[in-house]
């Protein structure tokens, strides 16, 4: 058994139990910490906190290891289709044949959207983002559908929110265009009917090129679920106030819309352009990241969990390349995208830094070599996520004893001070 931690505060000593993870991983028990001492621990962004257990998904990141419920990404993505991993995060193991199939009946026949939700298409302008439409539908589903009261109902909810968001998102494109919307079809899988809505049209036939259907089902896969991140942390704080799993997984969309987190990959796009539209000069681009003087930073490059490598991004490096090779693309940004990752893997300011390719540069090219559009990176990403979103709500729901989320702070204002009456404040 493992000894208390000790804390010293003012001459008071205070033991605090330790918890210890499956992998080993040690946290300090500060529960009980204001209780008995009036003091709290202070951790900006939380990224010594650990605010909860969790059986879903363990990362190494010194290691370079992410597993979903035990098994290797590299695995999983190798072997698994997207709904498999969706039903692994939430149910907890493999589907058998049978549950397979009948879940991805299920899947397929709850597609269709509420006649009355397409007004809510109408309503929005050309120029808004798919991610605004992504977030406000999910959220509508709370007027269209029970609220989750019974085990049977929350997992219809489930169920609806993984085939409909799809199509949601598809939907929110063909507006963004002006195309009419492509209704799912039920002879499709799950991808095929996503890249069906996306880009057929009704004047003629569509069909699935499976290179990049099953570039797509590895892009979802690997971003499925990725422990405690900004989004999933709001999904639970959401959550933990009883909030339905319509209104918790909006608020994970709203999140995951942030440049630092979701837009990341879009960033890189947007960032390749510029270097194109400044006469694809990138060693430029290189010097400024080097320089002391400089705040630009290449996106896409290192990333905070990962100490030595992303395991999801070594494989959609591969990924990318067979995508690329099949398609004959021929793509100045893609290749200017080539030249900085062969610097980043050479360079030693880069590997000193750990600065490598991340899973955001090599999904952003590979969402450009698929076709889908700039504006549409983040709402693929919250597609990938939502299974984990969904994992992560259900295990908190069912926890027992869980409370609702409530940070403490450390109050750095004015003192009290007395009330001065209007008329003595002087000015205009």
């Amino acid at each position: 058994m493992t000894k208390p931690a000790r804390l010293i505060l003012d001459a008071q000593e205070l033991e605090l139990p330790i918890t210890v993870g499956t992998e080993g991983e040690v946290g300090i028990d500060i529960s009980k910490l204001r209780a008995q001492t009036g003091a709290i621990t202070f951790d900006p962004s939380f990224a010594n906190t650990g605010a909860c257990n969790s059986a879903i998904t363990y990362i190494d990141g010194e290691k370079g290891i992410l597993r979903y419920r035990g098994y290797d990404i590299a695995t999983v993505a190798e072997n698994a289709t997207f709904p498999e991993v969706c039903y692994l995060l939430i149910y907890g193991n493999l589907p058998t044949q049978g549950q397979r199939e009948e879940f991805r009946t299920r899947l397929t026949r709850h597609s269709l959207l509420h006649e009355d939700m397409k007004l809510f298409f109408e309503g929005m302008p050309l120029s808004a983002h798919p991610m605004v439409t992504l977030s406000s539908m999910i959220a509508a589903f709370s007027a269209f559908y029970p609220e989750d009261e019974t085990p049977e109902e929350i997992d219809q909810n489930i169920i609806r929110l993984l085939a409909k968001a799809k199509t949601v998102a598809a939907f929110a494109y063909k507006k963004s265009i002006g195309q009419p919307f492509m209704y799912p079809r039920n002879d499709r899988t799950y991808i095929e009917n996503f890249l069906h809505m996306l880009f057929a049209v009704p004047c003629e036939p569509y069909e699935i090129n499976p290179i990049v259907a099953s570039a797509l089902n590895k892009l979802l896969i690997l971003h499925a679920d990725h422990e405690q991140n900004c989004s999933t942390t709001t999904v639970r704080t959401v959550g933990s106030s009883g909030a339905n799993l319509f209104a918790s997984i909006s608020s994970g969309v709203s999140a995951l819309w942030g440049p630092l987190h979701g837009g990341a990959n879009q960033a890189v796009i947007e960032m390749l352009q510029m270097i194109q539209a400044d006469g694809a000069n990138f060693q430029k681009y290189v010097d400024l990241t080097k320089s002391k003087d400089s705040n630009f930073k290449l996106m896409g490059f290192g990333h905070r969990v990962y100490k030595n490598f992303d395991p999801r991004a070594q494989i959609l490096k591969a990924s990318a390349d067979a995508v690329l090779a099949d398609l004959g693309i021929h793509d100045p940004l893609l290749d200017l995208a080539k030249e900085l990752e062969e610097i980043a893997l050479a360079d030693d300011y880069f590997i000193e830094r750990k600065l490598y390719p991340n899973v955001d540069f090599y999904s952003g090219v590979l969402y450009r070599a698929m076709g889908i559009p700039t504006d549409m990176f983040t709402v693929m990403f919250a597609l990938g996520r939502l299974p984990g979103w969904i994992a992560h709500w259900l295990e908190q729901r069912n926890t027992p004893g869980t409370r609702i989320s409530r940070p403490r702070q450390i109050y750095t204002g004015e003192n009290a001070r007395t009330w001065v009456p209007l008329e003595a404040r002087g000015g205009e």
